[in-house]
């Protein structure tokens, strides 16, 4: 659960691991007999430390080259077991972990425990050090400043396998046609390489400027080789170039329309995924 939260707030499983070990150091050194309940003193110590993080993160965010994408998580086999929640695993999509990077870490931290998690504001409140109605107005700011866009992801998981599929074969094929029909008229590619691979230092806008750039990226790394899984709770695919590079793709989908690409291809951020190396404490992010 802890691991959950964290990535939640953070985007990052590195940075989940970092703040997961820096609580367990805290929980060592307290006097057990001061803590009522352990899951909500780690859930406190956990938001904490994630919104520290998220305020670092945030000040040296302009040294990033280009635009900065959620760390992909494999999510397969299901971490929720036979009681998994849609809401649980909505929340770990790329789309929306994206989106939360508008937030304030108050905001975030707010809309992650009450949207995801289902806690009350008054507990919110008193994880935060804040009161219940404070945490209520955090809520609906959040909601307010990421809801407009949130409509552009509302397919369900049959649908983007069946979008998924499409992209790849037509990718695959270099079909610009076909790519570019599949492709939303506002579409955006976000493309992540953090100034260690070659990746757009800006996001591509429009359908058929976004099938382009794909077609360019397969270009260059041909021939592909494909991978298909599940990262974020969502069909994805992991592709390796003939170069050695390799990239994460999910996409965003709505209304039988693909309306955005998330392909990440900093090295830094693909230690988690299948044949990049063991990770520490393997396994899927759970709830």
């Amino acid at each position: 659960m802890l691991l959950g939260l964290a990535y939640r707030l953070l985007g990052s499983r590195h940075d989940a691991e970092d703040v997961l070990q820096e609580a367990y150091l805290r929980w060592v050194r307290v006097d057990r007999n001061e803590v009522g309940e352990p899951r909500r003193y780690l859930s406190r110590v956990v938001t904490h430390l994630a919104m520290d993080r998220l305020r670092a993160r945030q000040a040296a965010r302009e040294t990033y080259v280009g635009p900065w994408l959620p760390e992909p998580v494999p999510t397969a086999p299901s971490p929720f077991g036979p009681l998994e929640r849609a809401e649980l695993r909505d929340s770990l999509s790329t789309a929306l972990l994206h989106l939360l990077e508008r937030l304030t870490p108050p905001e975030r931290a707010v809309y992650v425990l009450h949207t995801a998690f289902e806690l009350p504001y008054a507990e919110i409140g008193e994880l935060l050090d804040r009161s219940a109605e404070d945490c209520r107005q955090l809520h609906h700011r959040a909601s307010s400043r990421i809801g407009r866009d949130q409509r552009r992801f509302t397919a369900d998981r049959a649908e983007q396998k069946r979008l998924l599929d499409a992209f790849v074969a037509a990718a695959d094929d270099g079909n610009l046609a076909a790519l570019t029909d599949l492709v939303a008229a506002d579409a955006t590619a976000w493309s992540d390489g953090g100034g260690r691979v070659r990746a757009a230092r800006n996001p591509v806008t429009g359908a058929d400027r976004v099938a382009r750039f794909l077609l360019g990226v397969r270009d260059k790394g041909w021939p592909l080789t494909v991978h298909r899984t599940e990262l974020n709770g969502q069909p994805a695919v992991v592709v390796s170039s003939a170069a050695g590079d390799r990239y994460a793709i999910t996409l965003g989908t709505a209304a039988g329309r693909i309306t955005d690409v998330f392909l990440v291809a900093n090295p830094d951020k693909l230690n988690w995924l299948p044949g990049t190396g063991p990770p520490a404490r393997p396994g899927p992010v759970s709830p």
